[in-house]
């Protein structure tokens, strides 16, 4: 068993980006701007913001948050993401999710400029994936797709089963694996709540990427030997004998499904790392789309 590690391939497109934009420095032209904006005070979504602030300033990446009140307009808001989508000197702009209830999401998130949308869920952007075409793919998916590529797991003519068929990962990535590209072309089976034996597909998985939000969900005896599991998920569960009474696992019950995978995400450490490196990625990629 090969363990697949987030970790050191998020360090390493961190570093690839950093140098990028060292070079643009040192050539005497802008650099990529990213601005987050975060409505309310949610605390997950604090700290994921906060490591965004974090990571971008580790390569290089100009950027801003704009932390609103939760009670602010629907109509507030749209106006300060107009007032983005014409700053030249910000190329990326994400809006944090969920948002309040008085907050039309759609309304939101087709208000973002498509070429300005590092999260990929602008209809535009969904459909210039599903179409094959270039787009900005989400940022979990794109980072699934990268640890595949960069562990060099072949993805042709396999069989890829999906738990989950949520608009972040469940959707994009099957749509994103089965174009005819490499590291892609696979046949893809996506499985979700209204499955009656979920086992019939896993078991026939060659990689089975698991993004349902049921903690440690997938078992040994759901999978075949020589699997090649992505796990997805990142779930709070109580364990006293940890220092505050809780540990993070995944959708998949890594002790005992790692003994039949080839190659297995751990969680914490696989797939959550690369969701930021992924958008650092996106990020430059909006900076040479909108003419740095």
């Amino acid at each position: 068993m090969i363990l697949i590690d987030g970790k050191r391939i998020a360090s390493e497109i961190k570093t690839e980006i950093k140098n990028k934009i060292s070079a643009l420095i040192e050539d005497g032209k802008n650099i990529p701007g990213l601005v987050t904006i975060m409505v309310g005070n949610d605390p997950s979504s604090l700290i994921y913001i906060n490591n965004k602030e974090k990571a971008c300033k580790e390569v290089g990446i100009q950027s801003v948050s704009e932390k609103l009140r939760s009670d602010i307009s629907q109509q507030d808001l749209l106006n300060l993401i107009s007032s983005y989508n014409n700053r030249k000197d910000y190329h990326g702009m994400l809006v944090q999710l969920p948002l309040p209830k008085h907050i039309d999401e759609n309304k939101i998130i087709e208000a973002i400029s498509p070429d300005k949308d590092v999260d990929g869920f602008h209809p535009i952007n969904i459909g210039k994936l599903i179409a094959g075409k270039d787009a900005f793919v989400p940022c979990t998916p794109a980072g699934i797709q990268e640890l595949l590529k960069r562990y060099n797991i072949e993805t042709v003519g396999k069989h890829v089963v999906v738990l989950g068929r949520s608009n972040i990962v469940g959707k994009p990535v099957a749509n994103l694996l089965m174009q005819k590209n490499k590291y892609a072309n696979a046949i893809v089976t996506v499985c979700h709540s209204a499955a009656h034996d979920l086992n019939q597909y896993t078991r026939t998985a060659d990689i089975l990427i698991a993004a349902i939000g049921k903690p440690e969900f997938v078992k040994a005896d759901m999978v075949k030997e020589g699997v090649v599991v992505i796990d997805v998920g990142i779930n709070r569960i109580k364990d006293d004998s940890h220092p505050n009474g809780s540990r993070v696992v995944g959708d998949v019950d890594f002790q005992d499904v790692s003994k039949k995978a080839s190659y297995i995400t751990p969680v914490p450490g696989g797939v959550g790392l690369m969701t930021i490196a992924m958008l650092l990625q996106n990020t430059y990629k909006a900076y040479l789309i909108n003419g740095g």
